[in-house]
């Protein structure tokens, strides 16, 4: 048996010597990945120059793909207009979580951001905004104390220069390496916005795919005007923990953003290419004025 695998160990070593060895031409893909995008729903092949004006919108089932929080501020922000604010703020692993650093320096290289959100403000359609953009590639959205002080830090902006408030969405929630700081932001966010109400604020909350957790149970849901994407998830925790939690099988549509809307949790479904015009006309709606 020894011998056995004695002589298997050594037609492994040659065999891994043979193909260290070779000089492998591998020949390049003939069409690069850049050039088309499989649809996450249908799986049609999309030439990204026809996702960009149909705003990464799936042309053959409707499906509103994900997209960046940069790409988010291009389609709602009017060109040359937006001003970010606290760009370079970075989270620091204080409670010494195993491997946080390895995935937040992960998350930036594949990202270009600094954290799960970007802040600032601008015009849309010649009206004055501040805006948050939340993004899921940047760990999947997670809140942590990072994000929590720059959406702060946005809604008080906003309520000394009375500036209406748009957030847009997308989150798996708050950021467990973190700890109990994580879930400190679903208060801090709360609070701030409560002022900003207080002192005649306005608010829309756009809700995108994925919604969940922390963040919709804190600033998501609590919008003047709440708005989604079409079949965007919004809940809190997932299908699973639920069904085994009620013992009950959940309808097909649990979650999705036709089905919230119709428990009264969601004011307006918007398509992406209606977006931009519904914000602005909501802005003008609540007395705000053209630049």
């Amino acid at each position: 048996m020894e011998n056995l695998f004695k002589k298997r160990q050594d037609r492994l070593h040659r065999f891994e010597d043979f193909r260290n060895s070779r000089d492998l031409d591998v020949q390049p893909k003939e069409i690069p990945d850049y050039v088309f995008k499989n649809c996450e729903h249908c799986g049609e092949n999309i030439p990204y120059m026809e996702l960009q004006r149909t705003y990464y919108v799936c042309p053959r089932c409707g499906c509103h793909l994900k997209i960046s929080a940069r790409e988010r501020i291009r389609q709602l922000i009017d060109e040359g207009t937006f001003t970010e604010c606290d760009a370079l703020v970075e989270s620091a692993n204080e409670d010494h979580f195993i491997g946080y650093e390895e995935k937040l320096d992960k998350a930036k290289q594949a990202t270009g951001m600094h954290e799960a959100v970007i802040c600032g403000y601008g015009l849309v359609r010649g009206y004055p905004l501040a805006i948050a953009v939340m993004d899921s590639r940047f760990m999947m959205g997670s809140m942590g104390h990072v994000v929590g002080d720059k959406i702060t830090r946005l809604i008080e902006l906003a309520d000394r220069h009375h500036l209406p408030l748009l957030i847009s969405c997308t989150s798996g929630g708050a950021r467990m390496q973190e700890g109990i700081v994580s879930l400190m932001q679903m208060a801090k966010t709360a609070a701030a916005l409560k002022r900003f109400s207080d002192h005649g604020g306005f608010y829309i909350s756009l809700l995108t795919h994925p919604t969940t957790g922390g963040v919709s149970a804190s600033f998501a849901m609590l919008g003047d005007v709440i708005l989604a994407e079409p079949d965007a998830l919004v809940g809190f925790a997932g299908r699973r923990v639920i069904e085994k939690t009620v013992n009950e099988v959940l309808p097909p549509q649990f979650q999705h953003a036709e089905f919230v809307m119709e428990k009264g949790f969601i004011d307006r479904i918007v398509e992406r290419k209606d977006l931009r015009r519904t914000v602005a006309d909501l802005i003008l709606l609540h007395g705000g004025k053209r630049v």
